[in-house]
């Protein structure tokens, strides 16, 4: 995902200084729009600019097959019914869950819930999402998260935990997010949702471990 970003930031920044900004690589017939092509003052691209566009265009159509075997690959594991390996029949049992797909599944599976955890702090340690304590003289308190532990499962338990406010509203985690923001937008939502995905991790542990689904969750027909 990383070269595809950086496949099409380059092919876009290379057109941008010809004043060309329509141009879609990802499309099927990026080839014969970029035969088209006519720069900001309506000359043809320059012979060398076009081949360096093209070499960079056919690097992303390979990269994209790429990850389409990959999506392949992960679905088959997932809907894999020849006796699955464990970390497999978890990624299973999240995905019965109401707003968790395949590939939150599979990264969830393979980056935090193939361990063991001692207790619910040791998980929260592990994502980096507790806070750092504070101490100096008379002054105790904790700052911010600190992101000391699997940046991955980290990045992917936010995510998860927004989306879990979209599908799973009637949840007690949701209901617990709405209360606490009242209302409000921007740094105090932002704080809050870190604390969800903190408390979802925990919620998601237990189900993997013991089947117990979290409060007032739904899960998919």
């Amino acid at each position: 995902m990383k070269e595809r970003v950086q496949h099409i930031g380059r092919i876009k920044g290379l057109l941008a200084a010809q004043g060309v900004y329509d141009f879609r690589p990802e499309r099927k017939d990026w080839r014969n729009r970029l035969a088209e092509i006519r720069t900001g003052d309506g000359r043809p691209l320059p012979s060398r600019l076009k081949a360096e566009i093209d070499r960079q265009c056919q690097r992303l159509a390979l990269v994209d097959t790429m990850l389409k075997e990959i999506d392949q690959q992960r679905d088959a594991a997932v809907e894999s019914k020849s006796a699955p390996s464990e970390t497999v029949v978890r990624i299973q049992r999240l995905t019965h869950l109401k707003g968790i797909g395949p590939q939150i599944a599979t990264v969830l599976g393979t980056e935090i819930f193939y361990r063991e955890f001692a207790n619910r702090r040791s998980l929260g340690s592990y994502l980096g999402l507790t806070p750092s304590p504070f101490k100096s003289g008379g002054m105790d308190r904790d700052l911010g998260i600190s992101k000391a532990g699997n940046p991955r499962g980290r990045t992917t338990m936010i995510e998860l935990a927004w989306l879990w406010l979209r599908y799973q509203p009637g949840s007690k985690l949701a209901r617990w997010f709405e209360q606490r923001t009242n209302g409000l937008k921007g740094r105090v939502r932002r704080i809050a949702i870190v604390a969800v995905a903190r408390k979802l991790a925990i919620a998601l542990w237990r189900y993997v471990e013991t089947g117990l689904i979290p409060a007032d969750a739904e899960l998919k027909a």
